[in-house]
């Protein structure tokens, strides 16, 4: 399936979720207090940091639908997503105040750092796209939040990663890479992600609206794509901060929107910092590892990893715009540059 095509089904899943917000069984007043469905597009690229290498490229598109009373009957969930969900109802929490599902469609691009050579460079990382699609589900206690993603999708030459590289490259003036052809091959990618966050820490500085928070969060994933656990924190200072669990997307469960404790809307603009960090043991991941299922290309992977995230987001009524910066530590033995990019966020509220 072309890459294109599976955004359009996003596309159209979320203007399912924004029509089911607005029905009546959503806007009736003695129903559930709801938060309105969102929509984020996301671009990841490491132009922003003066690299062309490693995790080079991604863009995702993320849905969120509104606060949900339960994933199987709530009115406010499109009815494919309702059936879904019946049978998924084992990774689905209980016993929470708050819930929502995400869907989110992401492609993503990893090369070696020399664009010149098209032969097999075998002391750099495989040449890799990955397209896949994850449901996630989200569940609120408090300032505990739990979130499970479950992940398909493909790797290889049918997730398109050359095709879009090429066309960002034409964009930019930017060399075209020429070793495509020794990409890892076609193979299924399928994963499950498990993720806890505690918000902790909120205070505000009397009635500026001015205040600071921090999250902490530990999670692990499984699957053929990616296998490890991780851990990290995250720290905000600013004006009206949301009442979230996190405003960076510098790990796969950072950047979903948790259901608030309200469904208002912050009137005017605010604004706020955050630094964040995530460290993880890598067991497996696809794009160092190379094919599970076959032999291929592959390095000497770094178990230990760490990330960290600096950044700023810019919130008017119903649109919100975010910018990160991003550093890792190098990811295989060999590796020529400590990994950077940049990452750039707009979501609206419906």
């Amino acid at each position: 399936m072309r890459h294109t095509t599976l955004f359009m089904l996003a596309a159209i899943g979320g203007t399912s979720f924004a029509a089911q917000a607005a029905s009546p069984a959503c806007t009736d007043p003695t129903a559930l207090q709801l938060s309105p469905p969102i929509v984020s597009v996301r671009v990841d690229n490491d132009l922003f940091a003066n690299q062309d290498q490693g995790y080079t490229s991604g863009v995702q598109l993320t849905l969120v639908s509104p606060n949900l009373a339960d994933y199987t009957d709530d009115p406010c969930l499109p009815r494919p997503a309702r059936l879904l969900n019946r049978y998924l109802d084992i990774v689905q929490p209980e016993g929470f105040d708050q819930q929502n599902m995400i869907v989110r469609v992401t492609q993503g691009i990893f090369t070696p750092s020399d664009p010149t050579r098209t032969d097999l460079v075998v002391e750099d990382r495989p040449y890799a796209g990955l397209l896949y699609v994850t449901f996630g589900y989200n569940a609120r206690k408090g300032d505990v939040l739990r979130t499970t993603l479950l992940g398909l999708g493909m790797m290889g030459p049918s997730s398109h990663a050359r095709q879009a590289q090429s066309a960002i490259h034409d964009l930019t003036g930017s060399e075209h890479f020429q070793g495509w052809e020794h990409q890892l091959d076609d193979e299924p990618i399928f994963g499950i992600r498990h993720e806890r966050s505690y918000r902790v820490n909120a205070r505000n500085w009397g009635d500026s609206g001015y205040g600071h928070d921090a999250i902490t969060h530990w999670g692990a994933a499984f699957g053929n794509a990616m296998t490890r656990v991780n851990s990290g924190f995250e720290v905000r200072l600013g004006r009206h901060l949301p009442d979230d669990f996190g405003s960076s997307p510098v790990r796969p469960a950072g950047d979903n929107t948790a259901p608030p404790s309200d469904g208002r809307v912050t009137p005017g603009w605010t604004w706020h910092a955050f630094l964040a960090f995530d460290a993880y043991w890598a067991i497996y991941d696809a794009t160092l590892d190379g094919n599970a299922f076959q032999h291929s290309h592959s390095v000497d992977k770094r178990p230990f990893v760490a990330e960290s995230a600096i950044g700023f987001a810019l919130t008017h009524r119903r649109w919100k715009l975010a910018f990160a910066r991003y550093f890792r530590t190098r990811e295989f033995d060999g590796q020529h540059e400590r990994p950077a990019f940049g990452s750039f966020t707009v979501s609206r509220l419906f």
